[in-house]
């Protein structure tokens, strides 16, 4: 059960730390050259896109497993420490903030109303 914990521990730190470094990419006292890695990384880390798609066994998810946080350890270790530091304060509280379940509905609604009209468009388009 403590590796269990363990990992869980783990994984919301590495949460954290994704969008902390997209924080850090922003902030203009970080040094050009971490800023550009800082964007490849939380781009890398918030895409649905991954260099070995999730769908082939084991090696799917290795790439999360090691590009990620190897990628987070690099950023973070080349930061300016108070940089880091603010950047993870406002991780914690955008992390914090409550999400609504309501809005997710209607953005899905909008989708779908979107999707549904494109489709009539198209079949019934002379």
């Amino acid at each position: 059960m403590a590796l269990l914990d363990s990992a869980r521990i783990w994984a919301r730190g590495i949460k954290r730390d994704v969008v902390a470094v997209y924080f850090a990419a922003r902030d203009p006292e970080t040094p050009l050259v971490v800023r550009i890695l800082a964007i490849a990384v939380a781009g890398y880390a918030l895409s649905p896109v991954d260099l070995i798609p999730d769908f082939i066994p084991v090696i799917g998810y290795l790439d999360d497993l090691i590009i990620v946080p190897l990628g987070l350890i690099l950023v973070i270790r080349l930061l300016p420490p108070h940089v880091l530091e603010s950047s993870r304060a406002k991780a914690t509280v955008a992390l914090e903030r409550p999400r609504s379940i309501v809005a997710a509905i209607v953005i899905v609604c909008i989708w779908l109303f979107c999707i549904t009209a494109f489709v009539y468009w198209f079949l019934h388009r002379s």
